[in-house]
């Protein structure tokens, strides 16, 4: 009995350490990806912005401006294109619009993001487009990899339909979480105006193009990122954006929108606690299982070995009798004893 349950000890040691082995090398690249159908929604605000006023044509100072950012994942599309593919496939379908101090609209750009759900890599499927204008992305936009690591990474501007390098500039705490601190700067660069323009505005984007006049713009992009998850736990953007006239009007530039864009502390608390949960779930598959599994089948096999070790040596030790009795089986003969000894000759 003792051998059968130092056998399955030491059985079960060679499951666990290759388990544990399995879910790091195998399960957790294949299993750890972005849900298909996943939708989330971020307040940003920017509480002394500077925004114009189309009907004057003039800068207006101490504004406050809220950004909302929506994220709905295309779960129909993303099937659609697994089915086509075999790859798995996230279509976000994004949304960026901005209220003024009265609630009204002043501008809003969609987007359509497809990208491999496990390496964040863009991938050229189901629409992709900003603001109506087909893309072709290279890098990241929104989310950095799972597994984030501290070096640049490409990501997609959607302003200037082009990407760039966001840096690595270090590693610090966040609301308890260790977090690596990346920027990227866009210079001044002419941009497209957004179809949707302020509501109340009559004119138009094609109007406003074929008047001659141009958007520019430029922004300081700011994010701390959890990278286990690779999900930002905190944004700013430092915004920037002119309306350029003509150069035969002789005029100075206009400014259209000018802030810091911070998100809304309430959903940035929210976001922490949501990556906190999320991260722990990913250290568990990633590295609490894989590492802890093989150390119980450690624990395991040293249980075996004592089992079967107290097993031999209880096999080793005689079964019980007298001395006498060993006599009978021929045994005693071999052990000295004093009355068994010959008598001296005299």
């Amino acid at each position: 009995m003792r051998q059968r349950l130092a056998l399955v000890l030491v059985a079960l040691a060679a499951f666990l350490a290759v388990l544990g082995v399995m879910l790091r090398v195998w399960v957790y690249p294949h299993v750890v990806a972005v849900p298909d159908n996943q939708y989330q929604a971020v307040v940003l605000e920017a509480k002394d912005a500077t925004l114009i006023d189309y009907s004057s044509m003039t800068a207006v100072p101490h504004q406050h401006v809220t950004i909302v950012e929506t994220l709905k994942g295309d779960a129909a599309a993303a099937q659609a294109e697994k089915k086509r593919t075999g790859r798995d496939v996230v279509v976000w379908d994004a949304l960026s619009y901005v209220l003024g101090n009265d609630g009204k609209r002043l501008s809003a750009i969609p987007e359509t993001y497809p990208f491999d759900a496990r390496t964040q890599e863009p991938v050229h499927c189901c629409g992709e487009n900003v603001d109506g204008q087909a893309v072709s992305r290279v890098g990241i936009e929104y989310k950095f990899p799972f597994d984030t690591q501290p070096h640049d990474y490409q990501y997609f501007d959607p302003q200037t339909r082009t990407s760039a390098p966001i840096h690595y500039k270090g590693t610090t705490t966040l609301d308890g979480l260790t977090v690596y601190y990346f920027e990227q700067t866009i210079p001044w660069t002419r941009v497209p105006f957004p179809r949707a323009m302020p509501a109340g505005v009559a004119i138009t984007p094609a109007q406003i193009d074929k008047l001659g006049y141009q958007r520019w713009y430029t922004t300081v992009r700011k994010f701390w990122v959890d990278p286990v998850t690779g999900a930002p736990v905190n944004g700013e953007e430092s915004h920037d954006e002119q309306l350029r006239m003509p150069p035969s009007s002789g005029m100075a530039p206009v400014t259209i929108f000018s802030g810091d864009v911070k998100i809304r502390p309430d959903y940035q608390a929210a976001t922490v606690a949501l990556v906190k949960k999320e991260r722990t779930l990913l250290l568990m598959l990633r590295d609490c299982l894989p590492f802890g599994l093989p150390l119980l089948g450690l624990v395991a096999l040293a249980l075996g070995f004592v089992v079967e070790g107290r097993a031999r040596i209880r096999a080793a030790r005689p079964t019980g009798g007298s001395v006498a009795d060993a006599d009978e089986d021929g045994g005693a003969g071999d052990m000295p004893s004093a009355q068994g000894a010959p008598a001296a000759p005299l």
